[in-house]
């Protein structure tokens, strides 16, 4: 490799070792930031200052005092924004870095908190806000946008030491925050897409078409990557392969195989539970060896065989985002009984992934075997329970923050990690101070949350998937 590649990124095989051979956190660790991330959204909702609705031109007739209009509201939506910035990003931030070592603490104090609230609002408090006034798509939208924020702040914070090393992504068992993102990313779709609203399934090529757009990005990552000689995991998905593959691996797949929304979680288990039973008859061993051979399929093994453990979190994600979520034609169901049937859910999630855990195997975000997938299940499960407990409390809607996101949920990820590679190739994160880590992870929160809010007030949403 000649020195001009080179210059691009001096550091990459300290950059490659600072995140190899972890083992990660505790199950206990990460049932409590499971809870705490979305505690903190339903705290902005409980603030309740600083909400405002969006004003367009037909506001006034007069073109003075429409201008005039457009100007507060333009204030009032900056002020809106800072506010949520400071009270759902900046805690997020703070909580995976400086305040991470206090996690049970900051656990306790978001729930006393939240507890407080609650009873103000019991014992008739100045607060006057009737159970159910939350939709469940309210839920679904704060769930995904608070697991959308907790992945594009740890993306670029794991490349600082800033970061514990327990949150960053296992080398081969265990679990971490990071180990969530990516099965995080796949239950989060499958719970709320057309095969779980009951809409008919896309054949194979239109379902190529609408997988084109997650193909370009992985094959643009792998280029990009390649060219700046960007720092790699190879033991993460192999040598080619990337996040954005397995999107569009699990939903070509999901095509090709067309099952019924109330089937999904009968053949997803049967999929889990063969894909395990291949594991553990000697597939593992081969997916953990350090050997590749030079076929495609060698190269990126880790990658290419965990589709099969992805696809069966897809199918049941659809299973039970059918039956906890929609009725027939597409109608949400009432607040209560899905909240029931939720947390429920996590309990049973989380005693079937200790069973797992202990007399199976232990979860591994590499080779996505059942136990990884029991876990996701739980975690995420946990934070959508959380999120319907809004209910209990004061507050208002969705945060600004939280509608700007989710009107570009793809494209916020995106930028995220686009300016996660400027920053990487920029500085040399694993020699900067504490606090220079911690400023530069605030700028970046503060940057990606402004490009979300301009697209949002200018009202572009961009469709990629």
């Amino acid at each position: 490799m000649d020195s001009s590649m080179k210059s691009f990124n001096p550091n990459k095989h300290l950059k490659e070792q600072f995140v190899s051979n972890l083992t990660g956190s505790s199950m206990l660790e990460l049932f409590v930031l499971s809870a705490i991330f979305p505690m903190l959204i339903l705290l902005r909702h409980i603030i309740g200052i600083c909400t405002i609705d969006h004003v367009t031109d037909d506001t006034s007739s007069n073109k003075k005092d429409t201008t005039t209009v457009a100007s507060r509201n333009r204030r009032g939506y900056i002020s809106t924004m800072i506010v949520d910035f400071l009270s759902i990003i900046l805690p997020i931030t703070l909580f995976c870095t400086v305040l991470a070592d206090w996690t049970y603490i900051n656990g306790v104090l978001c729930m006393v908190v939240l507890l407080f609230f609650a009873a103000s609002q019991r014992h008739g408090s100045c607060w006057d806000q009737k159970e159910g006034v939350h939709s469940l798509s309210t839920y679904v939208s704060s769930y995904r946008v608070s697991m959308m924020l907790i992945t594009c702040v740890c993306i670029l914070a794991v490349d600082f030491k800033i970061f514990p090393r327990r949150y960053a992504k296992t080398e081969t068992y265990g679990t971490s925050v990071m180990d969530i993102g990516v099965g995080a990313f796949v239950f989060a779709n499958s719970f709320v897409s057309r095969q779980a609203r009951g809409v008919s399934t896309m054949g194979l090529r239109s379902a190529l078409s609408s997988s084109s757009p997650l193909l370009v990005l992985g094959f643009a990552r792998l280029v990009t990557t390649t060219g700046v000689d960007y720092q790699v995991h190879v033991g993460e998905y192999g040598v080619h392969w990337n996040f954005f593959f397995t999107l569009a691996g699990v939903a070509v797949l999901t095509s090709i195989i067309n099952v019924s929304p109330k089937y999904c979680g009968l053949v997803g288990s049967l999929v889990l539970i063969g894909y395990q039973v291949w594991l553990m008859n000697g597939l593992n061993s081969y997916l953990l060896s350090a050997e590749r051979g030079t076929d495609i399929i060698s190269q990126n093994k880790e990658g290419i065989y965990s589709i099969f453990g992805y696809w069966g979190l897809h199918l049941i994600g659809v299973w039970l985002g059918n039956n906890v979520l929609f009725r027939k034609n597409a109608n949400m169901r009432t607040n209560g009984s899905a909240r029931k049937q939720i947390w429920i859910l996590v309990i049973f999630f989380w005693c079937l992934t200790l069973i797992l855990d202990r007399f199976v195997e232990r979860p591994s975000r590499r080779m996505c075997n059942v136990t990884y997938i029991t876990l996701i299940l739980a975690t995420n499960l946990q934070m959508l329970g959380v999120i319907t407990l809004s209910d209990y409390i004061p507050g208002g809607k969705l945060s600004l923050l939280e509608q700007a996101i989710n009107r570009n949920l793809l494209a916020f990820f995106i930028a995220a990690n686009l300016l996660t590679g400027l920053v990487n190739l920029s500085v040399n994160t694993l020699f900067v101070s504490p606090l220079t880590a911690l400023v530069i992870l605030i700028a970046y929160g503060f940057t990606v949350c402004a490009a979300a809010a301009f697209a949002d007030y200018k009202g572009i949403k961009l469709k990629f998937w």
